[in-house]
């Protein structure tokens, strides 16, 4: 699977927490670290992280991203979108490979 998720926080941060000043890069980029430490392919663009593997794997992985970044706000922002394709892997590079060969009419 692929899944594609932006996570971010909003209102007041916790007791103890550092202070939001309305840029959510820190909190984010504890997520993004969660993700590469995972050791599943991945990618970050400006909108969205994009992670492949299996269900428990990834929704584990985006669970700690999304626990992680609620230290920084009263509330979490959490949008997803998944493409299920069972028996395929690479399709974090292969869908845009196949894409750009199109796009240069190789296919």
């Amino acid at each position: 699977m692929l899944l594609a998720f932006s996570v971010a926080p909003s209102g007041q941060p916790a007791a103890g927490a550092a202070s939001v000043d309305g840029s959510v890069h820190d909190a984010v980029a504890e997520a993004v670290k969660i993700v590469r430490e995972s050791g599943l392919p991945n990618q970050t663009d400006s909108m969205f992280t994009t992670i492949e593997g299996e269900w428990d794997e990834v929704f584990d992985v985006v669970k700690r991203a999304t626990e992680a970044v609620s230290k920084c706000g009263s509330r979490v922002s959490l949008v997803i979108k998944a493409d299920i394709r069972p028996g395929y892997a690479g399709e974090i590079t292969g869908k845009v490979e196949r894409l750009e060969k199109a796009i240069a009419g190789g296919e």
